[in-house]
């Protein structure tokens, strides 16, 4: 697994523990990663997996996708939003879409902002469902840990404004999501995925498919998408 911080590598990024100001220690450089890992564990409200995860996913996107309004639907927290913002300034603002925002979602946002003062005012929070938000041509809709048909709703709201996907689905369902007849040759969560990279390419976008690092979380697919 690729992270920065001497520390890191020695405790188990999947958990589910919260980091703290007990953790800082495990981030100890002076890079992007362990900088906003302390931020994290100063306002001790957020997921070990969650860091691991949100920054995991937003370097990948950013390697392929810069600029643009970054649309982060089922975002809780908001960290992956606030990450890609960091990773790619020329992005002006961040909206974070979900049906329920946590209430740590503000002394996240406040810790990070302290440490980066240029996000202030650049990142929404907006309570609702994936279609709630005005999606563009050119932004970013990226959303990760996207439960079952919760991923197809995103994909509707990219493919719909013609805009830039970054996707990590999981909680594949087999009464509300598309397997698109392949369960015969795959497994079911392998089946939905491939389903949703052909009903891409069909609407006219590029697809690019990655992993993120399966010690993180075994629903590790990632799936990029922009038009052709």
């Amino acid at each position: 697994m690729t992270t920065s911080g001497a520390g890191a590598a020695r405790f188990d990024p999947s958990s589910g523990t919260r980091l703290t100001r007990h953790d800082l220690e495990r981030f100890p450089s002076e890079g992007l990663f362990d900088r906003i890992g302390r931020a994290v564990c100063a306002t001790g409200c957020l997921p070990r997996k969650e860091l691991y995860e949100s920054w995991e996913v937003a370097r990948r996107v950013r390697r392929r996708f810069r600029g643009g309004t970054v649309i982060d639907m089922g975002g809780g927290h908001g960290l992956l939003a606030q990450i890609m913002l960091l990773l790619d300034d020329s992005s002006a603002r961040a909206v974070v879409v979900d049906t329920t925002l946590p209430a740590s979602a503000a002394p996240l946002h406040d810790g990070i902002a302290g440490e980066w003062p240029r996000l202030a005012g650049r990142v929404t929070f907006v309570c609702g469902d994936a279609g709630s938000v005005e999606v563009s041509a050119g932004d970013v809709v990226v959303s990760s840990h996207a439960c079952g048909a919760f991923a197809d709703r995103v994909i509707d709201a990219a493919v719909g404004a013609g805009a830039r996907l970054g996707l990590l689905p999981c909680c594949h369902d087999a009464d509300t999501c598309d397997a698109g007849g392949l369960t015969g040759w795959m497994d079911l969560a392998l089946a939905i995925d491939a389903t949703r990279v052909a009903r891409l390419r069909r609407d006219g976008y590029e697809v690019w498919t990655q992993t993120i690092p399966g010690a993180i979380t075994p629903k590790n697919r990632l799936l990029l998408g922009g038009r052709a």
